[in-house]
């Protein structure tokens, strides 16, 4: 959902976290590609791309090629 609301801004695993889990929960950084990774499944095939990582940033949502 946080995506979807967010397009075409990369976001860095921190700001994912707090963003979607909050700042009360402790929960590592790394947790994120875990869920980045099931979300790309989950997209399916041909929509995968939807979800990129961004290098030395951390991941955006974009609908652009």
């Amino acid at each position: 959902e946080f995506f979807l609301t967010h397009q075409e801004r990369a976001y860095s695993r921190g700001q994912l976290l707090d963003q979607v889990w909050g700042g009360n929960v402790y929960v590592e950084e790394r947790t994120v590609d875990v869920h980045i990774r099931r979300l790309r499944k989950a997209l399916g095939s041909g929509y995968e791309h939807y979800v990129q990582t961004v290098r030395g940033t951390g991941y955006r949502f974009s609908t652009k090629a």
